[in-house]
């Protein structure tokens, strides 16, 4: 599982002309899932991504997680970070998992950050979406399993 974090000062995902999730401060989730990837690595990265401490605290150590600031998340599916561009001009997305496999453990890892006690919102998976947001610092790191 590979996700990409970044700390947003807003965010939006919309679909088709219409707004499907929206945030302010808190966190914005680009979320790949691999053939390999399983209930373990779900509840692996969720814990680690509601637990990071990327928000600074009042000297501007950054000291507090996304649970302790009381920020949001916007979750959207993102196979295409699994695409593999080693080799020719045509990025390769075969690691990337089939949508029956993805779905499910995408769903999964939003339930447990909303488990965590989050407000979770999210994209709408395998649309073409267009994605917005005011990245916060910029701070933007990569989450795996």
């Amino acid at each position: 599982m590979r996700v990409v974090v970044q700390r947003t000062r807003e965010a939006s995902v919309t679909v088709a002309g219409e707004i499907v999730g929206q945030i302010d401060h808190g966190l914005m989730l680009l979320v790949g899932i691999t053939h390999e990837d399983t209930e373990k690595e779900v509840e692996f990265v969720a814990d680690k991504i509601a637990n990071l401490r990327i928000f600074e605290d009042e000297e501007g150590k950054m000291n507090f997680s996304v649970l302790d600031k009381g920020g949001k998340i916007l979750s959207v599916s993102q196979f295409t970070l699994y695409g593999d561009c080693r080799k020719g001009r045509r990025p390769n997305f075969m690691a990337a998992a089939r949508p029956e496999q993805a779905e499910p453990l995408y769903e999964l890892f939003n339930t447990k950050l909303r488990e965590k006690g989050l407000q979770v919102e999210t994209g709408r998976f395998g649309a073409m979406m267009d994605v917005r947001l005011l990245n916060d610092g910029p701070v933007t790191l990569i989450v795996e399993s």
